[in-house]
């Protein structure tokens, strides 16, 4: 018997989780392994983390005090059980590609994804995101097979650098690109516009980082962001088909950069503006983020998990010019790449 796509997302997941942890571990052996653990929500479903530092290093800061990742977080969930009234308004906000039922008492749900972040110690070397999920709603009610009200998967991966190095940016990008084009051609140049326009910070009119790809809500019905007669992957087997390409896309993407940039020189200076720039990072991700704010909104969240996307150490200064003032750094370089998105991918 053919698994249910629950299955087939669920296992997945985990082997990815798996060979990125381990590509990590391989590329600095000399630091502690990811600290990995399982959890169970009481609501229904559960998690597997795999976080770096592991809680005993802070007992001991040596032993990561020369890692190449300063913090880090891969982590899986597969949870299910039922959308709150609040809940549902906050994805119909979020979702408007995609008419969403509703329930005065709430409607079940099934989630499985992957989510992982990426803050390396270089000042050169670039933060990453990563999320891959896949979510169905089903009818009320305790028969064996509920009927699916709607289904979607969604994700992406983003770029977040302190410097910026154009060769980088176009590998980054055009392994995401060529990642998409084996689906169809239509899919990065929409992808990669959504990544722009989603992850922007308007109140310091930037972006958070040089982008990537984002989507969501893909099903077999209309999108917004696609034309109508757009060929592309439509039934469930082919969308899941395109997340697992794109998910497996992350390590070539992002591992050659972490391993160029790691061991860069680097001076204190250069570390204040990293730390600024993890500043803006955390503004995102707590003010604007939507997987962190329905997060917060779903009962039985694990609110460690939610939060591990936030950086270790960041910075804010009060009118801090730095970036801004200088026309020629490298530090405004950067500013002009996040308030100009820049086609990166060749």
């Amino acid at each position: 018997m053919e698994s249910s796509m629950r299955q087939r997302v669920e296992s997945f997941i985990l082997e990815l989780q798996n060979d990125i942890v381990s590509a990590f571990e391989k590329l600095d052996p000399t630091s502690p392994p990811f600290h990995r653990d399982s959890w169970v929500r009481p609501q229904g479903g559960s998690g597997h983390s795999c976080v770096f530092p592991p809680p005993s290093s802070y007992a001991d800061p040596g032993s990561t005090a020369d890692s190449i990742l300063e913090k880090a977080g891969i982590n899986i969930s597969i949870v299910h059980g039922n959308l709150p009234p609040a809940a549902i308004k906050q994805m119909r906000a979020d979702h408007t590609s995609m008419p969403l039922p509703d329930h005065p008492g709430g409607l079940p749900f099934f989630a499985a994804g992957i989510s992982l972040v990426i803050h390396p110690r270089n000042p050169h070397a670039p933060t990453v995101h990563a999320n891959y999920r896949y979510f169905e709603i089903t009818a009320p009610g305790d028969a064996p097979q509920q009927e699916i009200l709607a289904w979607w998967f969604g994700g992406g991966s983003d770029l977040t650098p302190s410097y910026l190095y154009p060769a980088d940016a176009a590998h980054f990008h055009t392994t995401m690109k060529r990642a998409c084009e084996e689906h169809s051609p239509l899919l990065y140049p929409a992808f990669k516009k959504w990544c722009d326009e989603y992850f922007y910070i308007p109140h310091r009119g930037e972006a958070r980082g040089i982008g990537g790809i984002f989507f969501d809500d893909l099903n077999s019905g209309p999108h917004a962001r696609l034309p109508p007669d757009a060929a592309r992957p439509t039934d469930p087997a082919s969308i899941f088909a395109l997340m697992q390409t794109l998910g497996r896309a992350f390590l070539p993407s992002y591992l050659p950069i972490l391993s160029a940039r790691h061991s860069n020189p680097s001076t204190p200076e250069e570390r204040r503006w990293q730390l600024l720039r993890r500043g803006r990072y955390v503004e995102f991700n707590l003010v604007y983020d939507r997987g962190t704010k329905f997060g917060l909104a779903t009962p039985g969240a694990r609110i460690e998990s939610i939060l591990m996307s936030l950086p270790e150490t960041a910075r804010w200064e009060y009118c801090s010019d730095l970036g801004e003032s200088a026309q020629g750094t490298p530090e405004a370089e950067l500013v002009d790449a996040l308030k100009n998105p820049r086609n990166w991918a060749e």
